[in-house]
């Protein structure tokens, strides 16, 4: 991470919204291991990166980066082997990425409202954070399956801020990918991103948003504002 001091938030929200997949769940280490398992079941060799551009692009990316490879019908084949291998993993409990916990109740404590934006598609999501035990921390739980156009489009996050009844511009953001960082800015939001599988490039640093390496620093830099007021 930049050794550059991170600058305060210039404003207390009034609502903070989570990403899902490699923000609260460290379900993108699942998910890459089911495609990478499933892949070799299937006999195809593909590399490791392939998995790493997937993260935060929602279901429409991962097929077409898939159909390059291997074509349409492998690609069927092959995302049906991995949504078997998935949901027993989803259904067991994912488990959560640190200090998440810590920061939903920080949240609850102080009465700021909370919803979730997430690629995943409706079904999936609600069985993966009610599994894990997060669904109970949230006001509202917004999908791919709600919106027309998924990340980095601004349509879920808009669709969050909507249903909380707060203005865009008054929301905080906490993601862990660049597509869900740029659907963030695009949806006029303050976006602060806990990096995962994925290290900001210098594209992604030039978008100029907060970057911490963790939850508990993003806890932190909350923390300092409520203490400002």
């Amino acid at each position: 991470m930049s050794p550059v001091a991170i600058p305060p938030l210039p404003f207390l929200p009034d609502a903070v919204i989570f990403d899902m997949d490699g923000l609260m769940l460290d379900s993108e280490r699942a998910i890459n291991a089911c495609m990478a398992r499933a892949a070799l079941e299937l006999g195809h060799d593909l590399p490791e990166t392939l998995w790493l551009q997937m993260i935060g692009g929602g279901d429409g990316l991962c097929r077409r980066l898939l159909a390059e490879r291997i074509g349409d019908a492998a690609t069927v084949v092959l995302l049906e082997r991995v949504e078997t291998m998935y949901d027993a993993v989803a259904d067991a409990g994912i488990d959560h990425r640190p200090g998440v916990v810590d920061l939903l109740e920080l949240l609850v404590a102080r009465r700021i409202p909370r919803a979730v934006a997430t690629s995943t598609r409706r079904p999936l999501a609600m069985r993966k954070l009610a599994a894990a035990g997060l669904l109970r921390y949230f006001d509202a739980v917004c999908t791919s399956s709600d919106v027309a156009r998924p990340k980095p489009a601004p349509d879920v996050y808009l669709l969050a801020a909507a249903t909380l009844g707060v203005a865009p511009s008054l929301c905080l953001v906490l993601e862990d990918s660049p597509t869900g960082v740029r659907a963030a800015l695009a949806a006029g939001m303050t976006p602060v991103q806990v990096p995962d599988m994925l290290e900001p490039d210098d594209d992604v640093r030039a978008l100029r948003h907060r970057i911490v390496d963790s939850l508990a620093a993003a806890q932190r830099l909350l923390e300092a504002r409520l203490a400002i007021g």
